[in-house]
Order: structure tokens, then sequence, then C-alpha cells
């Protein structure tokens, strides 16, 4: 099985967040939901989604402004929005794309073509959650089989180090600092010392390099780790 991505719903009507709730989560997606901008603006600080579904009318601050502020962010600039709005003139579809928005889907909207949309930017953002196969130089992970080889030979991996070595393909030469690390693979609310991430990382390094093959792994002094040729 591939990673479940998560995906925030920012929408203030109740039954629209349920459809899309029941929807996303039936196609084994990790549904978290804000319902005005102000929280969605916190949330996806937080959490860290790998796509958001915003809707333009919100109370507090409009989802315009909200998607202005994430792409404004360097934490935030690269995770997907898709505007949800009933506003269907182009001067409206022009400016939600001018915002930042990367996808903009008008109100009423079948909800298969809105899941559609979403996997389609998860393949560009975070390929392992449509069970898509990563290289990088002569590494090859196949995230449906959980099956890592490295020029063509086979690397036994524990789940830990599989996830982790996911993490860095997913962006090649990104440094990841230890707490990115540590929510991305052990999860917002583990109590795992960030100290762990340097003991696997460690451990992935060792079976990665066996055979004298290249370290690809840099360390970035007070910074953190990437997957680097140049390393």
């Amino acid at each position: 099985m591939s990673q479940t991505a998560t995906i925030l719903v920012v929408e203030d009507e109740e039954a629209q967040l349920e459809v899309l709730r029941y929807n996303l989560a039936k196609e084994r997606f990790n549904v978290i939901a804000a319902d005005d901008g102000e929280e969605a603006l916190l949330v996806a600080r937080e959490e860290m989604p790998d796509a958001i579904v915003l809707d333009w009318m919100l109370p507090s601050l409009s989802g315009i402004e909200v998607c202005r502020r994430l792409k404004a962010s360097d934490e935030t600039s690269a995770i997907p929005v898709l505007m949800l709005t009933a506003r269907g003139e182009e001067s409206d579809r022009i400016r939600g794309l001018e915002t930042g928005a990367d996808d903009y889907i008008v109100k009423p909207y079948s909800v298969g073509e809105l899941i559609a949309r979403i996997r389609t930017r998860l393949r560009v953002t975070r390929p392992s959650t449509t069970g898509e196969t990563l290289t990088f130089e002569d590494i090859a992970v196949d995230t449906e089989q959980h099956r890592v080889t490295r020029a063509g030979k086979p690397l036994k991996l524990g789940p830990t180090e599989f996830r982790l070595l996911t993490v860095f393909m997913e962006r090649p030469k990104r440094v990841w600092s230890r707490d990115s690390l540590l929510d991305r693979v052990w999860g917002r609310d583990s109590e795992v010392d960030l100290r762990t991430v340097d003991v696997h990382v460690g451990r992935l390094r060792k079976i990665l390099n066996a055979g004298n093959a290249t370290d690809l792994i840099r360390t970035v002094r007070g910074a953190g780790y990437s997957l680097d040729a140049d390393a």
C-alpha cells in the first residue's frame, strides 16, 4: 500500500464538509478540517497537510486571503491549494489563480472530479501517496510493493527506514530538519526523541552504502539532512 495523504478541507457549511470528509475518507485519504480562515492557517502550519481543499467564502478570513498567506509563507507555499467556489466568472477564476491557487473548482462540482484533481497534484508533490515508483540516481523505491533497490540490487529496510527514505526520495536535495523528519516519519504526536532521527538516518545510510556505494545522504550542520548526489 502507498502512504496515506493528509487533506485539509476548509469549509464552513457542515453538510458540504461531511460530504467531502466521507468521500475523501472512502478513498483512504486522512482528512482534517477547519471551518474558518484563521483556523485554516493555524491547522495548515501545525499539520502540514499534503493538499488543501479551500472554500472561497469563509467567515473571519476569505479563502482568497487564506490562499495568499499560505503561498506567501516559505513553510506552506508548496502545499497544493484547490479552491472551491460558487463564483464561475472568468475574472474570479483569474483572481483565484493569480493569488496562488493550484486549481479552481466551481460549485456544484463532481466529488469524483475533485478527487481526481487532488491525485493529479499529489503525483507531483507526494508521489508516494499515489503508488508511484520513486527514483534518484541508482536508487528506486516502489511505494506500492515496499521494495527498494540500489543499482538493481534489492535492499532490506525496516519500516521506519523505508518511510525515511521515501521522504528523502520525494524531495531530493531538499534539506530536512530533524523536526520535519520527525513529523513526517513518526507523526506530530509522537514522543520520539530528536536523537532517534539521527539513529535511523545512520541505519539507513549503512544499508544504502553497503558495498562501498556512494553516500547520497548529506548531513547539513545545524540544519538536518538531504538526499543529494553531491553529498
